[in-house]
C-alpha cells in the first residue's frame, strides 16, 4: 500500500496547471485593464460579480505516461463573462489569455509543463438571457516532476 502524497495541490496536475495559470496570467497589466482592473479568473461565477470575469471551465486529464515518466494530457477550457451589450469585452479578455497562454513557460508545482496550446476559442450567447461568453479551450501535456 503506498502512503498519499504529503502535498495533495503539487500532486494534482490540474490544480498545479490552474495555479500556474493563474500566476501568469495575474502579472499582466493589459488583462488586467480588460477585466475591470484585476485579474478576475474564478473556479465558479461570484455572487454579484458584473463583467468581465472568467471561471474555469470543464477540464478533462488522461494518462499519457512515457518511458516510465509519469504524464498527464489535459483539456481545460476558460469561460469569458463579457459585459452586458458587450460581446467584445469578453472577447478581448480571452483573445489576450490566449495570447499570453500560447506556449506559456508556465511554473507548476510538483509538475513540469511540456506543452501548452490554445485549442480553440468559441464565442457563444445564452438563448435566455442574451449573456455573451468566450470560451478559450487549452490542450497541455505535464509530467510528474519527483520531489
Amino acid at each position: 500500500m503506498t502512503s498519499p502524497p504529503s502535498d495533495p495541490v503539487s500532486a494534482s496536475p490540474l490544480l498545479a496547471l490552474r495555479g500556474a495559470i493563474l500566476a501568469y496570467l495575474g502579472v499582466d497589466a493589459t488583462l488586467a485593464r480588460l477585466m475591470g482592473g484585476s485579474l478576475r479568473l474564478h473556479d465558479e461565477p461570484p455572487r454579484g460579480a458584473v463583467p468581465v470575469y472568467g471561471v474555469f471551465g470543464d477540464a478533462e486529464i488522461r494518462d499519457e505516461s512515457v518511458d516510465g515518466a509519469a504524464r498527464h494530457a489535459h483539456t481545460l477550457s476558460l469561460v469569458l463573462y463579457a459585459r452586458p451589450g458587450s460581446a467584445r469585452s469578453g472577447l478581448d479578455a480571452a483573445e489576450r489569455m490566449a495570447d499570453l497562454l500560447a506556449d506559456a513557460p508556465l511554473a507548476l508545482s510538483g509538475h513540469h509543463l511540456v506543452t501548452l496550446r490554445v485549442a480553440r476559442l468559441v464565442a457563444t450567447r445564452d438563448p435566455a438571457s442574451g449573456e455573451a461568453r468566450a470560451t478559450l479551450t487549452l490542450q497541455a501535456i505535464t509530467e510528474h516532476r519527483p520531489a
